[in-house]
């Protein structure tokens, strides 16, 4: 005999109503507890030197890097450099140097890969040591220097 014939088993059901009522909650908490900061009221003080300049250079490298992204490099005689070269003509320049300084003088308007390209082409010529030219808190004369390392 077979008693269990006319039950029916019952699919399980998963209420959905209380996890959706505790995130809604979560999410107004989160909302309420947020800072939200803005951007446009961030403002940046770029650094300024006040260092006296050096008596004596190190064997250094000057390169520019222009607002609209050219390079011009002054070993000897000041030349415009393509991009792609430009670690080939710094790895040149650096040849017979023992610890030679590479001085990065950037306009204000350059970008950033502007400038971490020449950081990259002088890791691939082996300069190991990079400066960046700043200007004086007076605003003229010569820039100061600062070697990182």
């Amino acid at each position: 005999m077979n008693f269990r014939r006319g039950l029916r088993r019952d699919e399980p059901e998963i209420n959905f109503i209380p996890l959706i009522d505790v995130l809604l909650v979560i999410l107004i908490f989160l909302m309420v507890t947020t800072t939200y900061s803005k951007f446009t009221e961030l403002k940046v003080d770029l650094p300024s030197a006040s260092a006296e300049a050096l008596a004596t250079r190190p064997d250094e490298i000057v390169l520019a890097v222009s607002a609209d992204g050219r390079y011009l490099m002054d070993a000897g005689k000041p030349r415009l450099v393509a991009a792609p070269a430009l670690a080939t003509e710094l790895r040149r320049a650096s040849a017979g140097r023992e610890e030679a300084l590479l001085v990065i003088h950037a306009d204000a308007g350059a970008t950033h890969q502007a400038v971490v390209g020449v950081l990259e082409a002088a890791r691939q010529a082996g300069i190991a040591r990079v400066s960046f030219a700043a200007q004086t808190e007076s605003g003229g004369g010569a820039p100061a220097r600062s070697p990182r390392r």
